[in-house]
């Protein structure tokens, strides 16, 4: 009988729901650093993968890509320092604190041979630790992810926009920003969630949107958020390139990066401009590969997630 299928196809549904939420679990495990570093892992075979957010989020932006990956791919998504469910007890200063948590982290929990895909910040951090750990992931997925060069801070112009005269130099400069962060920091402070969603809908989900539901689980974890100064900060700072960026000289680290290396930008992405995307690929010198992602923004997991899907499941192989 229809009414009878479609009872089956519903429980079915609901079945497999549970399945999918049971096969993730959140654990905790401590560093030597006296950080706590909270953790999704996904269990699955025998290759191993190790996501890390960006800013404004943590390990839960990512639960639709890990949903999403094949049953072969055993995935690993930390909350970084200051995120999520981590601890913050000592504030960073640099992508290079958070990318050795990261060192600590994989140690704790003995993970190695493993694929790292770095978002936006992540995308910094990972290749931070792709230069200064070697031997540790041998394949890395750079997605909208902030330059080699860093991620420049700037101060506004009266009419608002962003003033290419005043680079912003210190922690203070940023921290007493008020067009962006104090801003955003106050959104966390008072729980102004239709700020942080109309910065969300102007610059990330400008044409898709979560489900409504799964939008609202988004905002609780941007506010879980305690170190927005400090992150802006140490991307404003960070250079690991052979080229000045018009703040500081870069280390050239990125040379010491010798894993194959994927780079995805959105077409549409308004935070991670092709200028930054073209940085990566010239720092890199040829040896990493570059896709645009079709009509997509800051976040392919909302915008296309089976392109995204596909095209990191195809180069990590």
């Amino acid at each position: 009988m229809p009414g009878e299928q479609q009872q089956f196809d519903g429980e079915r549904v609901n079945r497999m729901e549970e399945l999918q939420t049971e096969r993730v679990v959140i654990k905790k495990v401590d560093l030597p650093n006296g950080e706590t570093i909270a953790y999704r892992k996904r269990a699955g075979g025998e290759k191993k993968v190790l996501l890390i957010h960006g800013n404004m989020t943590s390990s839960k932006h990512w639960d639709l890509l890990i949903d999403a990956m094949d049953a072969e791919y055993k995935i690993f998504a930390l909350d970084m320092r200051g995120f999520g469910e981590s601890s913050y007890d000592v504030p960073v200063l640099s992508i290079k604190d958070f990318a050795d948590d990261v060192r600590m982290f994989v140690d704790a929990i003995g993970l190695q041979g493993f694929a790292a895909i770095g978002w936006s910040t992540g995308g910094a951090v990972a290749m931070q630790f792709a230069a200064d750990h070697p031997g540790y992931c041998d394949k890395l997925v750079l997605l909208a992810s902030a330059s080699t060069r860093g991620y420049p801070f700037y101060g506004t112009t009266a009419e608002g926009v962003p003033d290419l005269n005043d680079r912003y130099k210190s922690y203070e400069d940023i921290k007493g920003d008020q067009s962006r962060t104090a801003a955003i920091q106050s959104a966390y402070d008072t729980g102004n969630r239709d700020l942080l969603k109309a910065v969300w809908n102007t610059l990330i989900y400008t044409h898709n949107q979560p489900e409504p539901a799964h939008y609202e689980e988004y905002v609780d974890d941007m506010m879980t958020q305690r170190n927005l100064a400090e992150v802006y900060h140490s991307l404003n700072t960070f250079n690991i390139s052979g080229a000045h960026n018009g703040l500081l000289k870069g280390t050239n680290q990125v040379q010491d990066i010798d894993i194959p290396v994927l780079v995805l930008r959105g077409e549409r992405d308004l935070v991670i401009t092709k200028e930054m995307a073209d940085e990566i690929i010239e720092d890199f010198d040829g040896r990493a590969r570059f896709v645009e992602l079709k009509d997509c923004g800051h976040s392919p997991l909302v915008d296309d997630l089976d392109q995204l899907r596909n095209v990191i499941t195809e180069f990590l192989g």
